[in-house]
């Protein structure tokens, strides 16, 4: 595989282990950095030719965000062929828009991947609100630092499921010496920018809290002519060394001269922890860690040190205590299987795995078929549904709680899951999902009111894995008495909303399309990327939606001729109106999810327009039906959704 990876950061050498790690796993990465660049306060270069497979860059600008390449360079190499482009800056960088508008501009294929740390929900200002949108959008993966970066990367338009990937560090270089330290008292370690923010002044009150305590204070900062200070203020100077800022070097040697690290951050408004480089880098030597729960320093210390609750003094000196006592070996131990998750060659393998989903590689086995049932009633429909699927893996998610379908289950010797309430039917099937009888396997769906022979069966899968791309297939389909139903469409959009209203629906025929839910087979790389149905859909729209992103993401779907399948239609529900009520309100949210609140609005008056002339023009029921959708519209399909359902009391 090449890969072509452009991070800024790595005119650091340290940071250089990933691409180190990769070429040892025999992919061939040529990587584009800043030729200078400010790190730790201190500057730090690297020449041509300083490392294999390292092209050094002049920048223009010091701010991450706000910084620029040089394009000739990347101009040239983007006219490469490419596997996979790594771009490692944030998606709002100016350099990450820089490199995409490179990259269309050279017609360059290769899909890209980006990072991100930002944990914050921030809304950033026009450009850069429009720059990560439009960034996002068209990724194929997301590394994230942490699990909050990841999810605000989906929320903010990724359309798949970004990938966490923590920090790495060299194991050579971080590691434990003979055996632990043994001295009087208890020595905390503090390393990092001494600014309020990292909550240094909270460690100095749990000194004074806990007199067996003593701390070495490392790093630089606008507090550091204030330590003094305070720490006499609270008489606790006399077990306090300030140890100024270390070189790279003498880091490893620090942790090691301390009995536990601590990391007391205090999230802002406009900041918090992101990673925590510090706690694994401490794990690594044999050092446990006391943590606050400020950003990511759950998901990083969590499980392998101790937690304690932002600015609380009194919390932090007991942990403290504890995690240098009683607790040292137990904290030790799961301190080191916590870095050995954080070494480069570990991480090597996340960026590997992330890479070939960008790219759909497939696996050379093929999966075998597991099938997810929603079922909402209807007892005598499932078991149609259920009695051609005998031999294959089968979950049935009931969203009603009948017993008379978990002795069906039973009877049939499929796996019954009780969801509670009629959660819906995507938020259904994701109970399946989390929770595989086979991991790793292709899904088939099929609606209680749906009936597939196995042979059948058989032939979707074939068909599924007959190219990379596919991610889903669906049969043909016919009703009770044998009538085609349609089961491909077209995504719908404001454009096509129009061409609708317009009675020109016939041009808008070409284009991606996707496959109904009733009957479906999606496939496992296609779900690692894509994720789960989005659980806001609560019926209809839930598998469009699904399609959707993972046509952003490079999928395709497709009916297989030939293949069919009976389903009923609507055979778990005897209310009409109700039905047309959820199919619009999900249409809304579509729409909102995918085109904003301005293509909402293009797509609701197109919608209204349309169903007002309908209503002039058609007779009897047809007339009467196109003015109930125009009613619909002119409230909104969302808010009619709720009223009904107050009124349900569901």
């Amino acid at each position: 595989m090449r890969v072509l990876r452009i991070s800024h950061s790595s005119t650091v050498s340290a940071w250089r282990g990933r691409d180190r790690a990769l070429r040892a796993r025999g992919m061939d990465v040529t990587l584009v950095t800043a030729s200078r660049w400010h790190a730790g306060g201190a500057e730090v270069s690297l020449a041509p030719g300083e490392e294999p497979g390292a092209t050094p860059v002049r920048t223009w600008g010091t701010h991450p965000a706000l910084f620029l390449y040089d394009p000739r360079p990347l101009w040239r190499l983007l006219g490469d062929e490419w596997d996979v482009i790594d771009v490692h800056e944030e998606p709002f960088a100016l350099a990450t828009a820089e490199i995409l508008l490179l990259r269309l501009l050279r017609r360059q294929r290769a899909p890209y991947v980006l990072y991100t740390a930002q944990n914050l929900h921030k809304r950033y200002p026009i450009p850069f609100r429009w720059l990560e949108r439009a960034a996002l959008r068209h990724a194929r993966g997301i590394s994230a630092c942490s699990s909050q970066a990841a999810r605000i990367a989906e929320d903010k338009g990724f359309p798949g499921t970004a990938t966490v990937i923590p920090l790495g560090i060299d194991p050579a270089e971080f590691s434990a010496g003979a055996e632990p330290l043994t001295r009087t008292g208890t020595t905390v370690g503090f390393i990092g920018r001494l600014v309020p923010e990292k909550g240094v002044d909270v460690l100095l009150q749990a000194l004074a809290k806990a007199p067996a305590l003593h701390a070495r204070i490392a790093g630089s900062g606008p507090l550091a002519s204030e330590l003094v200070d305070r720490a006499t203020r609270l008489g606790v100077s006399d077990r306090v060394e300030l140890v100024g800022a270390l070189s790279p070097p003498a880091v490893p040697a620090f942790y090691r001269s301390v009995d536990v690290l601590a990391v007391p951050s205090l999230p802002t408004s406009r900041w918090t922890e992101q990673f925590g480089r510090v706690a694994i880098e401490a794990m690594a030597c044999g050092v446990p860690v006391v943590s606050s729960d400020a950003g990511a320093l759950p998901d990083v210390v969590g499980g392998a040190g101790i937690v304690v609750p932002r600015a609380d003094a009194a919390a932090l000196a007991t942990a403290l205590v504890e995690a240098a006592g009683a607790q040292s070996a137990e904290l030790r131990a799961a301190g080191f299987a916590r870095a050995a998750r954080c070494t480069w060659a570990s991480i090597a393998e996340d960026y590997e795995r992330l890479y070939d989903v960008a790219i759909h590689a497939s696996s050379a086995v093929v999966p075998a078929v597991e099938v997810i049932v929603v079922a909402y009633r209807a007892p005598e429909l499932l078991r149609e549904a259920l009695d051609p699927l005998g031999g294959l893996p089968v979950t049935v998610i009931d969203n009603s709680s009948l017993p008379e379908i978990a002795e069906l289950c039973r009877a049939f010797g499929v796996r019954y899951i009780d969801s509670g309430a009629n959660i819906g039917f995507g938020a259904a099937v994701n109970i399946g999902l989390r929770d595989r009888l086979l991991p790793g396997a292709d899904i088939l769906l099929v609606n209680p009111d749906a009936r597939i022979e196995r042979a059948a069966i058989a032939s979707l899968h074939r068909a599924l894995r007959s190219a990379p791309d596919i991610a889903s297939v669906g049969p043909e389909q016919r009703d009770d008495a044998g009538r085609p139903a349609r089961v491909e469409w077209p995504f719908p959009s404001p454009a096509r909303a129009w061409l609708e209203a317009l009675g020109l629906a016939r041009l808008g025929g070409r284009g991606p399309r996707f496959v109904i839910g009733s009957v479906l087979l999606l496939r496992a790389e296609a779900l690692a990327q894509v994720g789960g149905f989005d659980e806001r859909f609560f019926l209809y729209a839930e598998e469009t939606d699904w399609a959707y992103r993972a046509h952003r993401l490079g999928w395709r779907h497709a009916v297989v001729p030939g293949v069919l399948a009976q389903h009923v239609g609507a055979g778990t529900s005897s209310d009409p109106r109700r039905r047309e009520v959820h199919f619009h309100a999900s249409q809304e949210r579509y729409l909102r999810k995918h085109f904003g609140e301005a293509g909402w609005l293009s797509a609701r008056v197109a919608d209204w327009a349309g169903a007002m002339a309908r209503a002039i023009l058609l007779p009897g029921e047809r007339g009467r039906s196109a003015r109930r959708r125009a009613a619909l519209y002119r409230l909104g399909p969302v808010r009619v959704e709720a009223r009904v359902a107050r009124r349900s009391g569901s």
